[in-house]
């Protein structure tokens, strides 16, 4: 066997278990939350992490077929953040413009 090949396998080996170990966290903080968002944020690194895992199974079987199926996943990955990211902007400012029209407790 090939000296680079082992190498590039074995790379491909430990990543494969640091991708193992980063979805078993993500689906941790998914299942915990405590809110919505951060079970938002957990999903979005989880497409990230398979992903991640799709490339690394492209690298050892040498082929360029799932490249197609990365790319929706992350062009899915970034409308996704990008809609929770303006929900969360137009809540936030609901929510400040609510707070503003509310008279001090203080002043009588």
């Amino acid at each position: 066997m090939n000296p680079v090949h082992t190498a590039v396998l074995v790379m491909v080996g430990l990543g494969a278990l640091l991708l193992v170990a980063a979805a078993t966290l993500t689906i941790a903080r998914m299942a915990r939350g405590p809110s919505s968002l951060d079970r938002v944020v957990a999903a979005d690194v989880l497409v990230a992490v398979v992903i991640a895992t799709l490339a690394a199974e492209a690298i050892v079987n040498d082929h360029a077929t799932t490249l197609p199926v990365m790319l929706v996943l992350s062009l899915l990955g970034f409308a996704g953040a990008v809609s929770i990211a303006r929900f969360v902007a137009e809540r936030d400012l609901a929510v400040r413009w609510r707070d503003s029209d509310r008279p001090d407790q203080g002043q009588q």
